[in-house]
């Protein structure tokens, strides 16, 4: 695969244990995974969700707090936990990182979204690795949502070449993996329709709020832009050199043809 430009979407199941403390060890080979890509030429842009998540573990929380002044109270220290992490363990690899908090108003007005585009730009060419997360200290209604459609807006305004969703199964199955375990995953999804969202089914874990649904709808939102967007484990971050290499890695959304 080709893709030069490539967004990595890292969910909350992904990066942390069921007790919300962070997956030290799978965050450290995800670093060193996305370093060796950006070393090799790539451009990796990184959107990481887990500030409420890993607020919840360092805090100690029995689980996530409902009343939106105490997540975001929450998302504050898990943002800074988040960061601290990431600018340790991709250091070890001698790459830095930037952290961008965004919300859905600033990407929806040209200036503002101009801004973002230049920002991502210059750190790029300054080699940095942009870590992109929800603002989720200030926003928390007005916000996209989930991290799978930010990682999808966030491709379509860099004009990335490759989405890759990192989640906690191995794709998008015919039927639920965890109750069923003959069902058969999908390789390729070239057209999304209302079959493939229903068998998405619902959400997803109780430390993070996506699901396959809305991986679903970030899919959309890639491949109308002309972005190929493809859903892997995350478990084992080595499965992206498979997945660049060409091989057949969870599920591919195929782009549509611009024009």
């Amino acid at each position: 695969m080709k893709a030069k430009r490539i967004v990595v979407k890292v969910g909350t199941s992904t990066l942390t244990y069921d007790s919300g403390r962070l997956n030290i060890r799978r965050i450290d080979h995800l670093c060193k995974v996305l370093s060796d890509l950006q070393n090799s030429g790539r451009e990796v842009i990184l959107v990481s969700s887990g500030a409420i998540g890993v607020g919840v573990g360092k805090l100690g929380l029995k689980q996530r707090p409902k009343e939106t002044r105490k997540k975001q109270a929450v998302a504050a220290v898990g943002q800074c936990e988040l960061m601290f992490v990431y600018d340790k363990l991709f250091g070890e690899y001698n790459r830095t990182v930037a952290q961008i908090l965004l919300t859905r108003d600033v990407v929806e007005h040209d200036h503002s979204k101009q801004n973002v585009v230049n920002t991502f730009e210059a750190l790029m060419e300054m080699g940095i690795i942009p870590v992109v997360n929800e603002n989720d200290t200030v926003a928390i209604d007005e916000n996209f949502g989930d991290n799978d459609t930010l990682s999808a807006i966030v491709a379509d305004i860099v004009e990335a070449d490759l989405l890759v969703i990192l989640t906690d199964i191995d794709g998008l199955y015919e039927e639920d993996p965890r109750k069923n375990p003959d069902a058969k995953r999908i390789p390729v999804v070239r057209h999304i329709d209302g079959h493939i969202r229903e068998i998405a089914g619902g959400s997803g874990s109780n430390r993070g709020t996506g699901g396959m649904s809305t991986k679903i709808t970030a899919a959309v939102v890639a491949t109308e832009a002309g972005i190929d967007c493809c859903v892997i484990n995350g478990e084992n971050p080595e499965l992206l050199y498979d997945l660049l290499e060409g091989r057949e890695i969870g599920t591919r959304f195929v782009a549509k043809k611009k024009g």
